[in-house]
């Protein structure tokens, strides 16, 4: 058996990573071909159709199942139920970015055919910006305790903010408010074209304007994110893998629950309570490296913690009926 990732390893100098600089090499490969064929795959805009959603869904739910029983195989039970835990949450604020994601797509009134690659744009960028975030997290974490106490602070905080809802006025981005000041901006879209020659001057198409908001939203995302599953494992590399997993299905699986998706009312209690007890376990881990009596929160019971939360929120979402206006 490989090595095994553990949180209490962290401090032992760099956190301990079951990757190779081979297996980094082959993720990070298989992770641009899947999004080089995304992209080939939206270079005629078209309205994804629910057969096509669910296929590519399916195919990036058995992906990632495909891959645990890898790491448990190759790695141990510990570094598996890790990665799977990592998932559950990374696919959960996933879940909550589609909300988001769908209130951008209404306010820019992007055409049911860009919308896909407005999502794989922001895709791309979260990737991006995941592994920087990813590579500071881990330089921290290496730097001491005090890390773990700071990325629980960060959730819980986060949790409140959840919990309390609020909607963002795109206009009101500074990118986007910048954009605008920088260059031109044409009335209509042109195709997934985010830039046009009209006359002798180039101008912005809403696309690029919508691309912008996304991007900027994804670093929100990512502050968020990181560590959240840096809660659940210290190693670099099943943070990533995580991410990546999560983030690739999510062209897809906004096309499946587009219109679900209204229906999981309660869904920003679910992840506000999920983030909470994170950051929680975070805080707990923390004090148990300064304190040995304090207990430490195993990784199956967060699975089963967090499980249970979605499983709850998404069963009262469905059968609370609206209220009435």
């Amino acid at each position: 058996m490989g090595e095994t990732s553990n949180v209490g390893n962290a401090f032992e100098g760099a956190p301990m990573s079951i990757a190779s600089p081979m297996l980094w090499a082959v993720t990070v490969a298989v992770l641009l071909g899947l999004l080089a064929v995304d992209f080939w795959l939206t270079r005629k805009p078209h309205d994804v159709p629910m057969r096509e959603a669910v296929g590519w869904s399916a195919f990036y739910l058995a992906l990632p199942m495909g891959f645990a029983g890898y790491v448990w195989l190759a790695h141990g039970g510990e570094a598996g139920v890790e990665f799977l835990t990592g998932y559950v949450v990374e696919k959960s604020l996933s879940v909550d970015n589609l909300f988001v994601f769908m209130l951008l797509l209404g306010a820019f009134a992007v055409p049911a055919q860009l919308a896909q690659r407005v999502l794989l744009y922001g895709i791309a960028g979260a990737l991006a910006l995941r592994a920087v975030f990813i590579a500071a997290g881990a330089a921290l974490i290496s730097s001491g305790s005090w890390a773990f106490l700071l990325f629980g602070a960060i959730l819980i905080v986060t949790a409140v903010k959840v919990l309390r809802g609020g909607e963002s006025d795109v206009e009101s981005m500074r990118t986007v408010r910048l954009l605008r000041r920088v260059m031109p901006v044409t009335s209509q879209y042109h195709g997934a074209k985010l830039t046009v020659r009209a006359g002798t001057k180039r101008s912005l198409t809403p696309m690029a304007l919508v691309v912008a908001a996304v991007f900027l939203t994804d670093v929100v995302f990512a502050v968020d994110s990181v560590p959240a599953v840096y809660g659940v494992t210290s190693d670099p590399y099943l943070v990533f893998a995580t991410n990546a997993f999560a983030l690739l299905g999510l062209r897809a699986l906004y096309f499946v629950l587009r219109n679900a998706l209204g229906k999981l009312r309660h869904l920003n209690h679910g992840l506000a309570v999920i983030l909470a007890f994170i950051g929680g376990k975070l805080v707990l881990h923390w004090a148990h490296t300064v304190w040995p009596q304090v207990p430490d929160v195993p990784t199956s019971l967060s699975l089963i913690v967090i499980v249970v939360t979605l499983a709850v929120v998404t069963a009262t979402s469905l059968l609370t009926k609206p209220a009435r206006v």
